[in-house]
């Protein structure tokens, strides 16, 4: 996790959020009231957002206490952090830490569901289809939850799809105009979906093959054509309920949009609590 990155994106998140003022907070309260904001688990998952409670709690110059890791499992009515300090602050700066904890524990608790199913037989992935603006925490909550990380950004890898095909002609092509161009170190993928793909995809010699919306007995039967040194990634129409009927077939990852697009936010509250901090 950037550290620095993390800190621009919450002053713009608060920005966002205050606008010129907390209006409710600067007239309900004298702005000297000293007090506790709780969080509270109201249903049970995987937590993320350490470092965004505590990057946040930094910026509101409020103190913090977190009573759980990233990746621990809780359970719900589970105390997970205290931000103690003045309350005016705690309440402007708590919808923004609660829209962030939620969204991030909720693609952490949908990642670990889809390792359990996957049953150690084959790596659970990411896609770039995350919110803008959240991929870093989105891509941090799917580590914390044990999957892996797909590439982050348009320039970590050569990803040749469906549309990249057709504009250069054929995957052959496609290959080999990249390999005129990359270094040694920006590995090629291709996107395939029929059997001669395969073949000419591994024939034109590329680092990844992943097999798009195929079923687990195609995926069976063109696994035997790729040598071992090409991984083989999985994507397309997989689930959580069918996620292990592909466990079996030889493939290295499976790489799952839902995590993020779709993951349900994890319920967290705040609860305020005057005066001292409560240590029950």
């Amino acid at each position: 996790m950037n550290r620095w990155h993390l800190q621009q994106q919450l002053k713009d998140f608060l920005i966002e959020d205050i606008g010129h003022q907390d209006v409710t907070s600067e007239v309900c309260l004298t702005g000297n009231e000293q007090g506790v904001g709780r969080f509270i688990a109201k249903e049970s998952g995987v937590f993320c957002g350490e470092h965004v409670l505590t990057e946040l709690a930094t910026l509101l110059a409020v103190e913090h206490d977190l009573l759980v890791k990233d990746g621990q499992t809780i359970e719900r009515g589970q105390v997970l952090a205290h931000w103690s300090g003045q309350l005016k602050s705690i309440l402007t700066g708590e919808r923004v830490a609660l829209n962030l904890i939620q969204r991030t524990s909720g693609i952490a608790t949908l990642t670990h569901q889809a390792v359990r199913q996957a049953a150690g037989q084959i790596r659970i992935s990411d896609t770039r289809k995350t919110t803008p603006g959240l991929r870093m925490l989105e891509k941090h909550a799917v580590r914390v939850g044990g999957g892996f990380n797909h590439r982050g950004r348009l320039d970590d890898a050569v990803m040749i799809k469906d549309n990249h095909i057709t504009v250069a002609g054929s995957i052959t092509a496609a290959v080999e105009r990249a390999k005129q161009q990359i270094g040694h170190t920006t590995p090629i993928e291709v996107e395939v979906e029929t059997g001669e793909e395969v073949k000419e995809a591994v024939a034109a010699g590329v680092d990844i093959i992943m097999l798009d919306n195929r079923s687990p007995d195609e995926i069976k039967t063109f696994r035997k054509w790729i040598p071992k040194q090409i991984t083989v990634e999985l994507s397309g129409g997989i689930t959580l309920d069918t996620l292990p009927a592909y466990c079996d077939t030889g493939a290295d990852y499976i790489s799952l949009g839902a995590l993020t697009h779709s993951a349900p936010a994890l319920d967290i509250s705040m609860k305020i609590i005057g005066g001292k901090k409560d240590e029950g």
